[in-house]
């Protein structure tokens, strides 16, 4: 299985180094620490995505009570444990424990997943994606509409809770996939650059159990494609 650098995967996984200081010093200080892992900040305001249909309500419960209990799930599960002296990227490798995965899976797996998913994410989201990017999924895809139809398929046929993605595969192609539960392309040796959280907590209190309607409003109106355009960039 492919492992990412670190560098590589904080820059991919959309880790701000402001809001994530102890996983920056973790990640690149030459003599582990051992210190707790920390709430990313979102990277706007939290009710700035209110007017393109996510409400601060659904904010205020999803990033600062679920995404947080995954952080704090996670630092009580590798207290006094050598997962304690990992960087983020480490502990969800090492525990996923090549397709079986341990408890702690579970929290830092969400806790990668959910940043990745904010910053997928902008005030000014939505609209269709220009320059390499845009050429890329024509490409492959035939068509932006084409990816959209597909996009949307993934996140309404995930059973229960899980995610979609758009990933730049082992052969370089585009290509849209889901995954269950935490999982994710990373552990699959994938270069995600978006994620759609199809979990009944990112969408319930907006959507109650119109999951359609939130995957149209989020690919519709809520993708920020400047940073998926960035991702792909690092990715090539």
């Amino acid at each position: 299985m492919a492992c990412l650098t670190q560098r590589a995967f904080v820059s991919q996984s959309g880790f701000r180094a402001a809001a994530m200081r102890v996983v920056a010093r973790r990640a690149f200080s030459a003599t582990p620490t051992k210190a707790a892992f920390e709430l990313p900040a979102l990277p706007y305001e939290i009710d700035a995505l209110e007017k393109k249909g996510m409400s601060k309500q659904t904010l205020e419960f999803h990033w600062g009570k679920h995404h947080a209990a995954y952080v704090n799930n996670l630092n009580n599960q590798i207290k006094g444990k050598d997962l304690e002296n990992m960087t983020i990227e480490q502990v969800m490798l090492k525990t996923w424990n090549n397709g079986t995965p341990t408890a702690e899976f579970n929290n830092a797996g969400q806790v990668v997943n959910h940043t990745f998913f904010w910053e997928s994410m902008a005030p000014n989201g939505g609209g269709a994606p220009t320059g390499k990017l845009a050429e890329a999924i024509d490409r492959d895809f035939g068509s932006f509409e084409e990816f959209k139809n597909q996009f949307k398929t993934a996140g309404a046929t995930q059973f229960g809770s899980g995610w979609a993605w758009l990933v730049v595969g082992k052969d370089g192609k585009l290509k849209v996939t889901k995954t269950p539960n935490a999982e994710n392309p990373w552990v699959y040796g994938e270069t995600p650059i978006l994620t759609m959280d199809v979990w009944e907590h990112a969408y319930y209190l907006d959507f109650q159990n119109r999951r359609p309607d939130f995957i149209s409003t989020f690919i519709n109106d809520l993708v920020n494609w400047d940073k998926v355009a960035e991702r792909f960039a690092a990715a090539a």
